[in-house]
């Protein structure tokens, strides 16, 4: 069937998976960041529920290292869930944005396909 079709409908149909691949690869990365944002929140509400002179433990690769800092420990958390949010918030506007984008073209191919 793709070979009956004129080049502009070929073209703008490879546009189309293209966009759909790239809207399935910031699906993904919006779901890993948004997994992130959560995993840090229940580690802070978890920190916040222990005493203020409870050990607490860091993760270092694969190891967890105990940490004298605490406030410290808390500000790097912190920090962690602003930059995952930041990018989480960037990663649902690229959605959208893409999402619209491959409405649009599905919308345009239709009306040319309907066409024929």
């Amino acid at each position: 069937m793709a070979g009956q079709l004129p080049p502009q409908i070929q073209n703008q149909l490879a546009q189309l998976q293209e966009l759909q691949q790239q809207a399935q690869i910031v699906v993904q990365q919006r779901q890993q960041l948004e997994m992130q944002v959560r995993e840090v929140e229940r580690t802070l509400e978890e920190l916040a529920k222990l005493p203020k002179d409870a050990p607490v433990y860091k993760s270092v690769g694969a190891l967890l290292v105990r940490s004298a800092d605490r406030e410290g420990l808390e500000r790097d958390l912190t920090d962690q869930k602003e930059t995952s949010t930041v990018r989480l918030e960037s990663a649902k506007r690229q959605e959208s944005r893409l999402r619209e984008r491959v409405t649009a073209l599905q919308t345009e191919l239709q009306a040319a396909l309907g066409q024929r």
